[in-house]
């Protein structure tokens, strides 16, 4: 694999004005992820960590604020960056993943090897090279940023298990009733181009399911499975917890800092 020609794409996503209710009141006449945080947007510190990946080729940034509220800042940035910078707005809700896919075809667009996928939302030290070097040595489909926390914070967050030789991430569970692990995911992760096949096949069970005349009694204890759309496809709890102990996900921990920002303080 020569590196000199592979090409790797940014994907950050920003969510939009139906949540970040806990943000208020700064975020009333500004969207949450151009707030201010040490001086500069928020969105602002996964961009500028995304220009340490070698070959970087494209930064999109997904969510359903309105392409006004972005448009200054995306042409600012792109200038700044030497890297094109493009938000692409959501005609709706599609989740995590789904988001991701309502957009593969302007992703795979520059033929990325591999796609990093943010969540604005966090701040850390972003040890992006690091993390796709470890990536591509494991050879998965995908490698999340993980981190070790307190036992007593770590149920507000993804918890998950991984072998502690290989890496591979072995059981994920979205905020746990019960402790499962102090390892966390920090949102942020690499992907090769097979999570659209992914995400594909959690849709396309998810039609198979719907047109099943006759439910079994197991399905009609799942409520779920009726009512979330078939493009609506989360990250975790679709892809991350069914793929986990499949040799297709993988961990890179950080020692260094990482916080969530969900509140003004």
């Amino acid at each position: 694999m020569g590196s000199s020609e592979e090409r790797v794409v940014a994907v950050i996503m920003v969510g939009g004005p139906t949540k970040g209710t806990r943000f208020r009141p700064l975020s009333l006449n500004i969207p949450k992820p151009l707030f201010p945080l040490a001086g500069q947007p928020m969105v602002h510190h996964p961009i500028s960590a995304c220009k340490a990946i070698p070959n970087l080729a494209h930064i999109y940034l997904i969510g359903f604020y309105e392409e006004r509220e972005f448009a200054l800042y995306v042409s600012s940035i792109s200038n700044e960056l030497k890297v094109p910078v493009r938000y692409l707005r959501e005609d709706k809700p599609h989740g995590s993943a789904g988001g991701l896919y309502n957009f593969r075809d302007l992703i795979m667009e520059d033929s990325p090897s591999h796609i990093f996928l943010l969540n604005c939302d966090v701040c850390c030290s972003f040890p992006l090279p690091g993390m796709l070097e470890a990536h591509r040595r494991y050879g998965g489909m995908g490698t999340i940023l993980v981190i070790k926390v307190s036992a007593e914070s770590a149920s507000q967050f993804g918890e998950l298990v991984a072998d502690p030789i290989t890496n591979e991430l072995l059981h994920y569970t979205e905020k746990p009733e019960t402790f499962v692990s102090d390892r966390i995911n920090c949102g942020v992760y690499i992907f090769t181009p097979d999570i659209f096949t992914a995400i594909q096949n959690v849709s396309t069970q998810r039609k198979d399911r719907a047109n099943l005349r006759r439910m079994s009694s197991f399905e009609a204890l799942q409520p779920l499975t009726k009512v979330l759309p078939t493009d609506f496809v989360r990250l975790d709890q679709d892809i991350l917890s069914p793929l986990a102990g499949k040799n297709q996900l993988y961990v890179y921990e950080t020692m260094d800092f990482w916080e969530q920002i969900k509140t003004p303080g």
